[in-house]
């Protein structure tokens, strides 16, 4: 795939909840986590074109032509069995788009938006598309006023936000666990890289928010929250947003999960002001399941 063109599980014209305002939200195909509690599981992966979902698609929405698995949109019932039981964690109606495709989008809907976010899977792990739309969009007389933002886990060398910041407004990063063990458990990987990740963007001005995602039993916020809360402070003054966990969309062990209550976010929300951490978004709605 050339560096104009991505693979895309979703767009969605009109979004207020990534990123501030109502913005055109662009999620990648693929991801460097394996999250347990990752609520779009069926974007980690990149379809490998095994076609163990066509024979098992109930509305027969796919096919194999050219050994490649093709969606047939107008078929598709929107059952997501194909996404239920993939071995890539993968969904075969990702489809290909170029920078000019979205651009297009971006023009359709930019009386009615603020700016782009791009998320995942993780955005970053097809870097060179994200740094060619961020550029056109930023070229383009038309489109320059919407601020382009990534939704990230963080998992990008110095060297790659160097390459994305000088197009990019700004980044919205998770701290998945504060242990490395714990975000071991959690991820499948360490949280190193996403520290340094978080402080880079802090130091340039371009971390739009930092996230903790409340997981009663499994994240270690409360138990590291001096170090924690030490490590926000020298971030300066950034948005700290507490999400509350809940089970609806998750595969595997999570599903069993609890969710967060107002009482888990509350008692994290303390901790940290209590630490001079003041700049808190607490949850607007909890679910429960």
């Amino acid at each position: 795939m050339n560096s104009r063109c991505a693979s895309v599980s979703k767009i969605i014209p009109f979004s207020c909840v990534d990123g501030p305002g109502s913005r055109l939200a662009l999620f990648l195909q693929g991801c460097n986590l394996r999250c347990k509690n990752c609520h779009n599981p069926w974007t980690i992966g990149c379809c490998n074109y095994c076609g163990e979902c066509v024979a098992q698609c109930p509305h027969q929405a796919l096919s194999m032509v050219n050994e490649r698995v093709m969606w047939n949109e107008s078929t598709c019932q929107q059952c997501d069995t194909c996404l239920h039981m993939c071995p890539q964690q993968a969904t075969p109606m990702a489809q290909t788009m170029s920078v000019e495709d979205v651009l297009l989008h971006l023009r359709k809907a930019l009386l009615f938006i603020e700016g782009i976010t791009v998320s995942g899977g993780e955005a970053t792990t097809q870097l060179p598309f994200l740094q060619a739309l961020f550029s056109a969009i930023k070229a383009d007389t038309q489109l320059r006023q919407l601020t382009c933002l990534v939704d990230s886990n963080g998992l990008l060398s110095e060297t790659g936000w160097q390459k994305l910041l000088p197009v990019c407004d700004g980044a919205m990063v998770d701290l998945k666990a504060w242990d490395r063990e714990c975000h071991l458990a959690l991820t499948g990987r360490d949280n190193a890289q996403i520290k340094r990740s978080i402080q880079l963007l802090a130091k340039q001005g371009k971390l739009a928010e930092l996230r903790l995602l409340m997981i009663p039993g499994q994240v270690d916020y409360l138990q590291h929250c001096e170090p924690l809360a030490a490590f926000i402070r020298q971030l300066g003054d950034v948005p700290v947003r507490l999400n509350a966990f809940h089970a609806h969309g998750v595969y595997g062990e999570a599903k069993s999960w609890p969710g967060a209550t107002p009482e888990d976010v509350d008692k994290l929300a303390r901790a940290l002001r209590a630490r001079g951490v003041e700049n808190l978004i607490l949850p607007a709605l909890y679910l429960q399941a």
